[in-house]
């Protein structure tokens, strides 16, 4: 069956940063668009970062554009985050996400297949 398993997160101050990776198994990873996704405590899960099945095209929340990248290595199967300038308000679990096909998405309901997520929490 399919399985993402996300790693990478911890604790960090702020302005720090991490690597987040989402390991892919069970599925043709080179075609699906992947995603990721964090959930603070009490909120709902938000889009922040997708990228194409080639890497070629990126999408990014406002909140993270231009401190956070996501890439991926289709022959190893992973998807990366990689996030610098951390804030506070980026403490969450973060997951990753897969969705068969080219079109890359930022709504929640287009991924079929999801992580179990990793925590990450900024300090002040």
């Amino acid at each position: 069956q399919v399985q993402l398993v996300e790693s990478g997160g911890g604790l960090v101050q702020a302005g720090a940063s991490l690597r987040l990776s989402c390991a892919g198994s069970g599925l043709t990873f080179r075609m699906y668009a992947m995603a990721w996704f964090r959930q603070a405590p009490g909120k709902e899960r938000e889009f922040v970062a997708a990228i194409s099945w080639n890497g070629d095209l990126t999408n990014y929340a406002d909140s993270v554009k231009g401190r956070f990248t996501a890439s991926r290595d289709n022959a190893k199967n992973i998807l990366y985050l990689q996030m610098n300038s951390l804030k506070p308000e980026d403490t969450a679990t973060y997951y990753c996400a897969a969705r068969a096909g080219i079109p890359i998405y930022t709504d929640v309901e287009e991924y079929r297949f999801w992580g179990q997520g990793t925590q990450v929490t900024v300090s002040e």
